[in-house]
């Protein structure tokens, strides 16, 4: 069995890569550790790119289409993972979840419509409903024993006249895996209220021992019912420069009017490297996948021991699935302002603001992300401290 080396140290400046080039753009200075985007610096894997590599042999770049071998390893993965008995006719090709999302926003919504999400919660979730001019309802989530929980009695009240939520399951930016019941109370009451149910599970193979990821479709016939669920390879196997992730409805209706939309803009075609990437991904991935997330969680380990020991102030939302944790620096007793400048220009380290989360009820809480050599988390933590300490 092949061991994969997720200590390597991999140059990704000068690569047009976004998380290591935007920094003077997006922070001013191109000296810091980037912990901001959401993709991970460890190796692509092998067969992903041997899988390009021989399609690059080829050497005519014309359209494309999905094969039979990749339907058939999408199926087998949804099959294998999550239960999801999904057929061919089931699922759909889009150019990345965030691009769905707005496709979804603008099929079946209309500006003014109320759209309902849990807050803190993926930037984009909040910024397409709000620049396609729908009406965005925020349910704060609270924090219970450590974890993100839902407040069902807020959430309820907040779904009434709703016709969307858009659901981060697990949810970004911590982690948070959400259980069948949790899942089974958001179905019934969006089921009671008429709400669809957008339920981005691009961080579910990313999920993290002991915890299991449940597909929302498959909590009960009212979640499938209701909902569309998208999934990617692109955070699993950091393939996210290739744009290719699934959509599955198992509503004939839905699916007909959003699947006929897509089709009528002309995205089914994707492109031919991320068809490939995906199936080679999906077909050989899982013993890479296993050993990625055993790192991963000595990652997880790793922060939550420094932050015991050297930074107890710090309370911290630690991921249950993805490589993200949400950090919450308040006890420091630092204004939004004063906390960014230190971690930004003492400690060197870029992390995603908070308020862009959710707004200034997060101004003391920064974005983590530790899928990183574990070197490089540790180093970055090191500055964090002594930037606090000043």
């Amino acid at each position: 069995m092949k061991q994969y080396d997720f200590d390597e140290i991999i140059e990704r400046k000068g690569t047009d890569c976004f998380k290591w080039d935007a920094l003077p753009a997006m922070y001013g200075r191109d000296d810091l550790t980037p912990m901001w985007v959401a993709d991970m610096d460890f190796r692509s894997p092998d067969f992903v790119m041997e899988a390009i590599r021989k399609r690059c042999n080829h050497e005519v770049l014309g359209y494309t289409m999905p094969s039979n071998g990749y339907w058939q390893a999408v199926t087998a993965w949804l099959q294998k993972h999550y239960n999801i008995q999904a057929t061919k006719d089931e699922l759909h090709f889009i150019p990345g979840i965030v691009a769905g999302i707005a496709y979804t926003l603008l099929c079946l919504t209309q500006p003014g419509d109320k759209v309902l999400v849990t807050t803190p919660v993926y930037p984009p979730f909040l910024n397409l409903p709000r620049e396609s001019k729908r009406t965005l309802v925020h349910s704060p989530l609270i924090i219970h024993d450590g974890r993100f929980v839902i407040d069902f009695d807020d959430f309820e009240r907040k779904a009434e006249g709703c016709m969307l939520l858009i659901l981060s399951n697990p949810h970004n930016p911590a982690g948070t895996v959400w259980g069948k019941e949790t899942l089974q109370k958001i179905a019934d009451i969006c089921e009671s209220k008429g709400i669809l149910v957008i339920s981005d599970e691009i961080h579910a193979d990313l999920t993290l021992p002991p915890h299991k990821h449940v597909s929302y479709s498959t909590v009960s016939e009212a979640a499938a019912r209701h909902s569309f669920t998208f999934m990617a390879p692109s955070k699993t196997f950091n393939i996210a420069g290739l744009g290719s992730s699934i959509c599955y409805i198992a509503n004939h209706d839905l699916r007909k009017r959003f699947f006929g939309w897509l089709d009528a803009l002309g995205v089914a075609g994707g492109n031919i490297f991320a068809f490939t990437a995906a199936e080679a991904a999906f077909k050989q991935g899982d013993e890479w996948l296993q050993q990625m997330l055993t790192y991963l969680h000595g990652n997880v380990q790793t922060l939550d021991n420094y932050l015991k020991e050297n930074m107890p102030k710090v309370k911290a939302v630690l991921p249950e699935a993805s490589y993200l944790a949400w950090l919450d620096f308040s006890d420091y007793g630092l204004s939004h302002k004063e906390l960014a400048n230190r971690l930004l220009n003492d400690a060197r380290v870029a992390l995603n603001d908070g308020t862009t989360f959710g707004g200034e009820a997060y101004q003391c809480c920064f974005r983590l992300n530790l899928g990183c050599p574990r070197t490089t988390l540790i180093d970055a933590l090191h500055r964090i401290k002594e930037s606090l300490e000043v």
